[in-house]
Parts: structure tokens; sequence; C-alpha cells
């Protein structure tokens, strides 16, 4: 069987309801879709074959754009995990959002200590969500859905306000933990605010092997493959989340860490691509992460296995009576990485973007924060469409309430684009997109048309504005704002409005008045 390799957002059609939390039914006599959002974890932009891969096989996923919409100028909320997740659910810019940065909360004590937080609880997860935030969940949740995450989670530590299940989620399973997702195949996981353990020993992320291993032997990988692996785990929980909310309506929020490092699939996946490659040099994990006898072949085992768990709930929709009244659509939380043993050069990971490192996650660059993005609804988005409309994560909030016939919240910075995928002509647009990131520098960014404005370095105190033409600059290699100073004035007069104070100190940008 050949692999497959997305994610996808699924929406299902089901009777109308009415009223709360000032999102209302708008549409009385339409039916209500159920929604199922699937979010890969550093996939890149080029690592499904219908955005160009030559290497990894996603057949499934190349399916789901032959049957709806493909994005191709789609951004993700950040260019890291926790932020671009906050962007996602509340539909608030990182000028704007509660949590712009990863924050592993230091403060509480050794968070890297692996055989500590699986005794204290208070030691996991990151900074939390305030109490009262608005979120998709909550929406919907107020709305008469049923609302479930499965995945990994990252806002908001186990004994916090911050849990899914004070977040709009009905019903959680996965990480709490970004850390935690360091492996996959933890000690323990939660379902709600149940910990549950699993027959896996304790492993901690990074663990190297001996010094005496014979790197080219795949029995010296043994304590990297353990017994119950979460990735399938998971995905048996989304299945029975579908069949148990099958009369709806439901939302499914599938926050899935594939791709991102460790490189741990199952082997069935390896061993075809190690057919298909070849041998190769392995991974010895100096750069962090597991190492692996075959690191090309276990990543694209990854996206491939990813692809698989997306087919079959598709297989799972068409055999309940759902698929024809779902929305599907499916998106990366940020660009590739290529450390960890991923090899972003190799696949060309980011194409047409630069893969190489320091151009992908944790950059405000194209190729950190252009994600794919595919939306399949049948009888509702025109097959293989193809779509250059200019979105990103805090469009999905309003996108998805205005799906649902709900009102679309005051005070956010999305616009839905539930225009586009209907085939409507009156789309409304931005005039630009806004970023900020409290890491790797410090760094802003501005989507203004085909302009993109970056600053970088921040924190040494550079506020100077590089502008690229990105019509004639895809790789934003030559700036021009020496050419175009109105364009940078604006852009400056951007990243001033935009940018509010961050009430966590972690998140703070002292060159920019916090």
């Amino acid at each position: 069987m050949k692999p497959i390799s997305e994610l996808i957002i699924i929406i299902v059609a089901v009777t109308g309801i009415s009223m709360i939390f000032g999102c209302t039914q708008t549409r009385e006599a339409k039916a209500t879709p159920n929604i199922i959002y699937i979010l890969a974890d550093d996939l890149g932009y080029a690592e499904l074959g219908c955005y160009g891969q030559e290497k990894i096989e996603t057949p499934n996923l190349d399916e789901l754009a032959v049957n709806g919409m493909r994005f191709t100028q789609h951004y993700a909320g950040a260019p890291v995990c926790a932020p671009s997740r906050c962007v996602l659910l509340t539909g608030m810019h990182t000028g704007h959002a509660q949590i712009r940065g990863n924050d592993e909360w230091r403060s509480r004590g050794d968070v890297w200590n692996f055989e500590s937080m699986a005794k204290d609880p208070n030691l996991e997860g990151q900074r939390p969500l305030k109490a009262g935030t608005t979120t998709i969940g909550t929406l919907l949740q107020a709305a008469g859905y049923r609302t479930g995450i499965v995945g990994k989670w990252g806002l908001g530590a186990p004994l916090t306000e911050g849990i899914p299940n004070k977040q709009g989620f009905d019903f959680f399973y996965g990480y709490n933990c970004q850390r935690q997702a360091h492996t996959y195949f933890p000690v323990h996981l939660w379902k709600d605010t149940t910990k549950v353990k699993l027959n896996n020993k304790m492993v901690p992320p990074r663990t190297r092997l001996p010094e005496d291993a014979d790197l080219y032997d795949p029995g010296a990988y043994a304590d990297y493959w353990l017994r119950e692996y979460s990735s399938e785990l998971m995905q048996t929980e989304v299945i029975n989340f579908i069949r148990e909310n099958k009369d709806g309506p439901f939302f499914m929020y599938y926050a899935n860490p594939i791709p991102h490092n460790p490189l741990q699939a199952p082997k069935r996946w390896v061993d075809y691509y190690v057919e298909k490659f070849g041998d190769e040099k392995p991974y010895d994990g100096e750069r962090g992460y597991f190492p692996h006898r075959y690191p090309h072949a276990a990543y694209a085992a990854m996206v491939s296995y990813l692809d698989e768990q997306v087919g079959e709930i598709v297989a799972t929709l068409k055999e309940l009576g759902l698929y024809d009244n779902t929305l599907i659509i499916f998106s990366s939380d940020n660009g590739p990485t290529w450390s960890g043993g991923a090899d972003s050069p190799w696949f060309d990971s980011a194409r047409p973007f630069k893969s190489e490192p320091g151009w992908g996650k944790g950059n405000v660059t194209e190729a950190g924060i252009r994600v794919p993005m595919i939306a399949q609804w049948t009888g509702k988005i025109k097959d293989g469409a193809v779509t250059d409309h200019i979105s990103a994560f805090y469009d999905v909030l309003p996108t998805l309430c205005e799906a649902a016939g709900l009102d679309i919240p005051e005070n956010i910075d999305g616009i839905s684009f539930l225009p586009t995928l209907m085939g409507g002509e009156i789309q409304r647009t931005h005039e630009f997109l806004y970023w900020e990131f409290p890491a790797s520098g410090g760094q802003q960014a501005v989507r203004m048309g085909k302009w993109k404005g970056i600053r970088k370095n921040i924190f040494n105190d550079s506020l100077q504005i590089q502008l690229y033409n990105l019509e004639e600059d895809i790789q934003e290699l030559n700036d021009v704002s020496a050419q175009y100073p109105e364009i940078v004035q604006r852009i400056e007069e951007i990243f001033k409005q935009e940018h509010t104070p961050a009430e966590i100190e972690r998140f703070k940008i002292k060159q920019l008045g916090d």
C-alpha cells in the first residue's frame, strides 16, 4: 500500500443550533457543519505531493486537493508551535495574542527533567491561556457542538486554567506539554484531566546511543521504539470521537505531532522508504533528539504515516455517511525544521522558498511561516481549485464561525475566507498580515500585497527594515528597502500600530517599548 501524508480540517453539516456567547445561529434553515481541523507539526510548504514534493508520497492528501481547494498563500500564526496554536484558536495575531513564543515556564523548577515531570504535573506544560479566553472551542461549544482536541496542546500546564477542558473542549487526549512530545513513546498521556500511564519505559528525549554502539546496527536503536506509540493511540481516539458524535454537530481539532522530531515512525513505513531511497548514513543524535539508523527514510515514513491517518479519517466519514457534508481543511503550524535528524535541504521541504537552516522554523521568512492548506467540502468547494488568496491562522476562527452559521466575534484580527472556499465573488481581504516573534533574536514581519517587510535581531537594537518584492524575489534574497522608502515607512507604521505590549515577561520586546 502506498503511503499517505497530510493534515485536514473537516466540517460536516447537521441540524441547526441556536445562540450562545455572542455566536448565534444566523441561518436556521441551514444544516450546521461538523468540523475536524487537523494540524501537522513542522510540516514544510513543499512536503506534500500536491505542493511539489518528489520524494515523500502523500496520496490521501493529494486526493484531498484534487477534490477540494489548495491555498498557495496561507500563513501560520507564528514560526514555532505554541504561539501559532494560540493565534489559530483565538483569531488574534501575535501582536495581540497572549502567547507569543514558546515558554517552558522555567521558574517552576527543573522543567526539562523528564523523570521529575513524570512524577509532578506541576513541572509539565507551557505558560497558560487565561481563564475566559474566547477560542474556537468556546464559540462552537457554546453553540451546541461537541468539541474535542487530540494531539499536542502546549497552551496551559495540567493544573492551570489553560488546559483544553477549560478552554472550550469537552474532550482531550494527548500531550499537554510540548516537551513531552519530544518522544512518541512517553510514559503517560492525558485524557481530559486524568493522567493515563502507558506501558513504556522511561527513555528521556535526547538520550544518546552508548559510545561503543555500532551506528550501522539497527538493533542498537531498540530503546527508541517501545510498546505504546502515541501517534497510534491518538489516531484511535480521533476515530472514536467521530463515531461517538456522528449525530453531530461536532468539532475535532486534531493537533497531530507528526512530523516534529524525534524520528520515530512505524517500521513498515521506514522499510518502504529504505527500499526506495537505499542505504544512508545514520543520524547519531548529535544535534538533539533521538538517533536513527535511517533518518531520511524515517522522516518520509512519518509524513506518509500522517497521510495514512488522514486517509483513515476520510474513510470513516464515508462509512458513517458524513463525508459529503464535511469541510476538510489541512495545514501545518509552521515551516520545516532541519535539526534532530530532519533534513529539509535534502527533501527541499520549503520549495520554492529557501529550505536551508536559518530559513524555516523559527524565522518569519516565507519558509518559516508560509504553510500548506487544503480545504475540501463536497458540493460546496469546487474540485481541484487553487487560490492565491492571502490568509493566515487568525482567519480560521471567523471562517469556522461563518461556516457553522454563527456570528463572528468582534475585536479579532481575522477575516473569514469562507467566500473563497465557496467560490464567492465578494471576499474581504487584509491590507496586511502581521507577525512578531520574541525569540531567534527578536523578529517582526508584515506581508502587504507583493511586499514583505522584516525586522531581524531586534534584541540587538536593530530596527532596520528589510524589504522584499515577493513577486520578483520569492526567496527574500534582495533587500530593496533603499529603493522604496514610502513602502518601508508604511510597514514601520504597521509595526508600531499592531504591536501591543506583552503581558508575559518572556514575550516582551523592550526595543518596541515593552
